[in-house]
């Protein structure tokens, strides 16, 4: 089967009206930026953690899930949302979160880059896992970091949703780390997932923290000065992904960007190792 041609007209399309087009995708995310100003505020308690997760049912009912996998559990069943966090802890709970936003979000085929929905769930939390592992390396902030690793290929998820109904015989199958299918896509669209994916991120009122570092993942070097370092951090992050979840090992990245970061291809062995152990200590966390 030949790819699809977009028509000139499709063409001119812009990442927010194929955002704006595509509307059934869940709304769960935008709990992220709120649960991470509650965390960050010293002044926030418990009661209202729990009380923004009661806000959308699919997260509650994940949150529940998960506090009674035999990771957590011990036997004890716990039967509310309170009972959950507290049983999982403050500190773990936004990671809790998160995974509950990435089943609703990235567990799904994209049949347009040829991903099972297995695989893009597992390069996801690789990616978060990796970017919360760096944040802690480099000082910068460990919950926008591990967001911006989670959410680095929504765009993806756009965009094949968009294809489904618009061009169901688009293939946009691409390289690994780093280009990716990034060329296909401008070439089809004008722009590439990463556009798409920050689009989407400030639909969903996340703050230019965590939208811009997903948009500049192919070129952080051309980031704005403000979101240059977590745009480069996200783009390390996703070479530790790729060094885990695929067979073949990819080039490092430049000497300068791991400059930027106080890294060396010696400690990205270490932390590829370290994302590993997270990867696996996350399915027991996840066997519901």
């Amino acid at each position: 089967m030949s790819p699809a041609v977009l028509t000139p007209q499709l063409q001119g399309l812009k990442p927010e009206e194929m955002v704006r087009d595509v509307t059934h995708l869940p709304s769960a995310p935008r709990v992220l930026p709120r649960l991470e100003a509650l965390l960050g505020d010293g002044n926030s308690s418990m009661d209202e953690v729990v009380q923004l997760i009661r806000l959308d049912l699919g997260i509650a009912t994940r949150v529940l899930q998960v506090a009674n996998s035999a990771y957590y559990s011990k036997g004890n069943r716990c039967l509310t949302v309170d009972e959950s966090v507290n049983r999982v802890g403050y500190d773990q709970v936004f990671d809790l979160v998160a995974y509950a936003v990435a089943t609703q979000v990235l567990a799904r085929p994209l049949t347009v880059y040829g991903l099972e929905a297995d695989e893009l769930w597992k390069r996801s939390v690789a990616c978060a896992s990796a970017a919360d592992l760096l944040a802690a390396h480099t000082g910068l902030d460990r919950n926008i970091a591990y967001t911006n690793g989670l959410l680095h290929c929504v765009g993806m998820v756009v965009i094949n949703e968009w294809a489904s109904r618009h061009a169901p015989t688009l293939l946009l199958k691409g390289d690994d780390f780093p280009r990716e299918a990034s060329e296909f896509e401008r070439k089809h669209f004008g722009f590439t997932q990463a556009e798409v994916g920050a689009a989407l991120l400030r639909h969903w009122e996340f703050p230019r923290d965590m939208s811009e570092p997903v948009r500049w993942q192919y070129a952080p070097r051309t980031a704005p000065a403000g979101q240059a370092k977590m745009s480069g951090l996200l783009y390390v992050a996703k070479w530790l992904r790729t060094a885990v979840c695929t067979a073949a090992a990819p080039d490092y990245p430049s000497g300068e960007q791991l400059a930027a970061l106080k890294l060396t291809p010696e400690l990205l062995k270490g932390l590829a190792k370290a994302v590993e152990d997270r990867m696996a200590e996350i399915a027991s966390l996840l066997e519901v």
